[in-house]
């Protein structure tokens, strides 16, 4: 099933314009522009919307409020703060508006209980990012574990740790605020690779801490500000899934350098090698128990290339296919329910058990 929709073509209104967005607006009005059309963009920052709207030729609307109104807007993008994710979400749904956020859903979740509430009676879409796995290296991964390359996955591994955003984010304070840290920033692209790759979760368990209070800036324009850090900085655990893998998983903005691999899988004929889940590309590694040296797999699918937008042009094709969409809301709620159970686990000392469930998404390839 492709991921592209056919010639029906769905009316995108922009809502932030901010570090992320332009990507967005490049391959939405680039590669992506038989399959969807922006007509409207808006900021808070007057100046970042008028930026863009200039760069790609965009109608600018000042009010967030009239663009979610306008007759001229099929679905909304939200790719504001995580702060303002929630409330932007809310009124797109009760205009009646399909949405495709920037991850996480929402910051709560109760909060993302309400939008795919109020959602599913109004028979609205909700999609969100990251839309990464839908790239030729994860695809390409799904393929070779479909069709049982290494057998039946026993075990997981998923590291992301550096030194966080200070040092070269124009703007990183948010990072380190509620609905920030590594695992709400990051998290989402590798645990939502894994439920792609392994299926939905079952319980967790968790350690998080803050290893830090302040961090000081020293990316420029606000080089050597202070930020006083909210959240935990380095959260560490284990995911029990459905199908009986576990994953031991970290997320870290306190490690200056490392050797870890970004995900493996480990099957019970071999090892599989994932590329970074924050890019849609690769490469991608296998090596079979039988095997001395680990082999490099050819992309199995297309869009190797960084093609955020994707999963919201497979959402606009869904809806006019009638389909299911694949970065879908139910996908994102159970990532968001994982990131919290990291934290609920460590502060209570015991197993989280995952209340939600999903289905994996249908393949592209």
């Amino acid at each position: 099933m492709s991921v592209l929709p056919g010639e029906a073509v769905l009316r995108i209104g922009v809502i932030g314009c901010g570090n992320i967005s332009d990507i967005y607006f490049s391959n939405l009005t680039g590669m992506f522009k038989k399959n969807v059309r922006i007509t409207a963009l808006t900021d808070t920052a007057a100046q970042r919307a008028h930026n863009a709207s200039e760069k790609y030729k965009i109608p600018y609307i000042k009010d967030t409020d009239d663009l979610i109104n306008s007759a001229d807007v099929d679905i909304i993008l939200n790719i504001t703060e995580p702060f303002n994710h929630y409330p932007v979400a809310l009124a797109a749904v009760k205009a009646g508006k399909h949405l495709y956020g920037e991850k996480p859903l929402c910051i709560k979740r109760e909060e993302a209980q309400e939008i795919l509430k109020i959602a599913k009676e109004k028979n609205l879409r909700i999609g969100n990012a990251p839309d990464t796995f839908l790239g030729a290296g994860i695809q390409t991964c799904r393929k070779l574990l479909d069709d049982g390359w290494i057998g039946t996955p026993v075990a997981a591994t998923a590291f992301m740790v550096n030194h966080g955003h200070e040092h070269w984010h124009p703007g990183p304070e948010f990072y380190y605020k509620k609905g920030g840290g590594p695992m709400f920033d990051m998290g989402p692209y590798y645990l939502t690779c894994l439920v792609n790759l392994l299926g939905p979760v079952t319980r967790i368990c968790g350690s998080a801490k803050k290893s830090f209070d302040t961090r000081t800036i020293t990316s420029e324009p606000l080089n050597g500000t202070v930020i006083n850090v909210d959240v935990p900085t380095h959260v560490t655990g284990i995911l029990d899934f459905e199908c009986g893998a576990a994953a031991t998983v970290i997320t870290s903005f306190d490690v200056y350098s490392h050797t870890l691999p970004c995900i493996e899988i480990y099957g019970s004929k071999g090892t599989l090698r994932v590329p970074d889940p924050n890019t849609f590309g690769g490469p991608v590694f296998v090596k079979r128990y039988y095997e001395s040296i680990w082999s490099e797999v050819p992309f199995l699918s297309g869009f190797c290339e960084n093609s955020r937008g994707l999963g919201l042009v497979d959402m606009a094709g869904a809806i006019t296919e009638n389909r299911p969409h694949r970065a879908s809301g139910e996908l994102a709620y159970h990532v968001l329910e994982l990131m919290h159970g990291f934290h609920d686990a460590s502060e209570s000392g015991s197993y989280y058990n995952v209340k939600s469930k999903c289905n994996r998404p249908e393949p592209v390839y």
